[in-house]
């Protein structure tokens, strides 16, 4: 069965370039601009897991992950923070919201979907 991915970017150069990544690698993808839509499509299409940035309109990702992690049936998903916060205690912050893990933007194309891979039960797609 393919995985399902959701990404909860504004920026759309970053979403495509993650959407191109992850596609090209055969996983669906889901996009969201923001979190009230990204939280909508994680409760309706049951991603595999969660990429999301933290500097977004109108609801930032600590808060965006504090929701999912409170939300039955949503609570359990990896969510990968993509971000370009990487000063001191930002990973630590994020991580203490909900998060899974922590990517640091600019991605590195050539192993960004590797260190994504280890986030699924089986370590691959």
């Amino acid at each position: 069965m393919t995985q399902k991915i959701l990404v909860i970017e504004d920026n759309e150069q970053n979403m495509y370039l993650i959407h191109f990544l992850l596609e090209s690698q055969g996983y669906i993808v889901f996009e969201a601009e923001n979190g009230l839509i990204g939280i909508d499509k994680a409760v309706n299409e049951h991603p595999d897991i969660i990429l999301l940035d933290i500097q977004l309109p109108e609801m930032d990702g600590y808060e965006i992950a504090r929701i999912i992690r409170k939300t039955e049936g949503i609570d359990k998903i990896p969510i990968i923070a993509v971000t370009s916060y990487a000063m001191a205690g930002d990973k630590e912050k994020i991580l203490a919201a909900g998060a899974t893990d922590y990517i640091e933007k600019p991605i590195n194309p050539a192993t960004f979907v590797d260190q994504i891979k280890i986030h699924f039960p089986d370590g691959k797609k």
